[in-house]
């Protein structure tokens, strides 16, 4: 991770504009998930929806990432890359999104179910959301990226899921990736204030098994050890004086989901 950029309030306001558009591009791929589609198909409507409001993909090209989202089936719990195998009912697939726009990135993830799922997955969905509030409401001026990480450790932890450890939050802003890390697990008053002007991203990865994950032997998807599903979350937030304020948005993807 980089260094830590403080960003002034019109700096916010221009970052907000990338954030939203990534949940825009998020509720037009969820208009699309069902049985049989591929996520190769959602990839390519989502780049030309990102090209079509005038930005371009924040990830594609970005360490070598040839995909604009990276969709996780499943037990892949984060970077999976898209490809022509169709979705099954039952299954749950993590989309998550980059977009950069006057010189800002918005970066976003969402896990969306398809078809029926039974009713343990809709609860770690439930559960890993709930992670994300939490450790959202923890990300005020004068505590720790350790107090973020413990709100959502705890939580998962007390409903018997494992927290995965090797992939974490970051800061964001010219850059996709700047500081601080934001672990999802760690203890209270610990790790880097937060300061008013703090950009990051939250994006708590949930394990309905054991918190281990391994790569796969693409370079990119990680899963879970045990095979389990796991569930992913992730808002852009500003650190201001009381309570954080949200910048990316569910409410465009969860319209799109409430109609089907």
């Amino acid at each position: 991770m980089g260094q830590i950029f403080l960003k002034t309030d019109e700096e916010i306001e221009t970052l907000r504009e990338s954030c939203l558009l990534v949940g825009k591009t998020l509720a037009e791929v969820a208009k699309l998930i069902e049985p049989g589609i591929s996520t190769e198909k959602l990839d390519s409507v989502a780049e030309e929806f990102i090209r079509d409001n005038n930005a371009v993909p924040g990830f594609k090209g970005l360490y070598g990432c040839p995909s604009t989202l990276l969709t996780s089936v499943n037990e892949a719990v984060v970077h999976g890359l898209p490809n022509k195998n169709p979705l099954k009912d039952g299954d749950i697939v993590s989309v998550d999104c980059g977009v950069l726009m006057n010189g800002f990135y918005g970066d976003s993830a969402f896990t969306f179910e398809v078809g029926e799922v039974t009713v343990e997955v809709k609860e770690l969905l439930n559960a890993t959301k709930q992670c994300l509030y939490l450790g959202i409401e923890a990300a005020i001026v004068g505590n720790r990226t350790g107090d973020i990480g413990f709100a959502v450790q705890n939580y998962a932890e007390s409903q018997g899921y494992g927290v995965v450890r090797e992939l974490v939050g970051h800061g964001l802003g010219r850059s996709l990736h700047e500081g601080p890390e934001v672990p999802n697990f760690g203890k209270a008053g610990k790790g880097k204030q937060l300061k008013k002007g703090m950009t990051i991203a939250i994006e708590p990865m949930i394990n309905m098994g054991k918190k281990g994950v391994k790569q796969l032997s693409d370079g990119w998807t990680i899963v879970t050890i045990d095979g389990k599903p796991s569930a992913h979350f992730e808002h852009d937030i500003a650190i201001k004086n009381g309570k954080a304020e949200i910048l990316s948005s569910f409410e465009e993807i969860e319209k799109v989901l409430n109609k089907k």
